[in-house]
């Protein structure tokens, strides 16, 4: 099967040429919201701060921005602070206990979700050169295929998809990997199972979505894991804590730490 970034070389992103993929920079993306995806990128994060390596974690979802809250912090300086001029995105970074660094987003502040294409990209050309301070860089982007998070995705190392067993999930899911692909935004696509109750059944769910895109994309995303679902980790995002920091040896905690294992090794 052809790879990712064979796909519809007609269509490629604008400027894509000019600036070369990041190596260390993984995005987190979803087709619809609900999914576990901010608390896969802190959590995701904090495995990497476990590992002995320097992690930051930036908060991309530009509207509906929650990384601080699920963590219960109040950063001095946030991406807000960055966008109006009052900091640089190192100032911004905040160290969090589990010894990786955040740069959070403001929650609820719209204004963040309009700006415009030239903001967006020259914010992430600082993103890319903040990375180089860092052995792993989290990329939290908002739910969805819109303008925002398309452009925040481009030139990232890899894009972990995440999806849960939910019909809607899926399909979005499929929706995001194929504008993904189509415009060349990023480079290895892999698929992330959220919420499942075994390994069978998360099987079962990449099975279908890898059959959508081997008939209709002609690639085929590899599985970056399964994360079995867990009553902990509504324990820990009720206690506004990291998974890791309240119950570092629940199954979601080790299934987690083994995708990193993985993206490390492979990456």
């Amino acid at each position: 099967m052809k790879p990712a970034s064979s796909i519809v070389q007609a269509f490629p992103t604008p400027g894509q040429a000019a600036m070369p993929r990041k190596r260390n920079i993984i995005a987190i993306a979803s087709g619809k919201g609900g999914v576990g995806k901010t608390w896969f990128s802190i959590t995701l994060a904090h495995a990497m701060a476990k590992a002995g390596k320097r992690a930051l974690l930036f908060d991309g979802d530009l509207g509906l921005a929650n990384v601080d809250v699920q963590l219960g912090i109040t950063p001095e300086r946030d991406l807000a602070s960055v966008i109006a001029g009052e900091a640089t995105l190192t100032q911004a970074a905040t160290r969090f206990d589990g010894g990786f660094d955040i740069i959070a987003g403001r929650s609820g502040s719209g204004g963040l979700a309009t700006l415009s294409p030239n903001r967006l990209l020259a914010l992430r050309s600082e993103l890319h050169l903040l990375a180089e301070n860092y052995d792993w860089v989290v990329l939290d982007l908002g739910a969805g295929i819109e303008r925002t998070v398309r452009l925040l995705t481009a030139h990232c190392r890899a894009c972990l998809v995440i999806t849960t067993d939910e019909p809607t999930s899926i399909t979005d899911a499929y929706a995001y990997i194929k504008v993904t692909a189509m415009e060349q935004l990023a480079g290895g696509i892999q698929i992330v199972v959220n919420m499942v109750s075994n390994q069978r059944e998360g099987e079962r769910v990449y099975g279908t979505l890898l059959r959508a895109c081997r008939e209709f994309l002609k690639f085929e995303p590899p599985l970056a894991g399964i994360i079995r679902r867990d009553d902990h980790v509504k324990d820990s995002i009720r206690r506004q804590t990291s998974l890791l920091t309240r119950h570092p040896g629940s199954e979601a905690a080790s299934d987690v730490e083994a995708i990193f294992q993985r993206l490390d090794h492979a990456l």
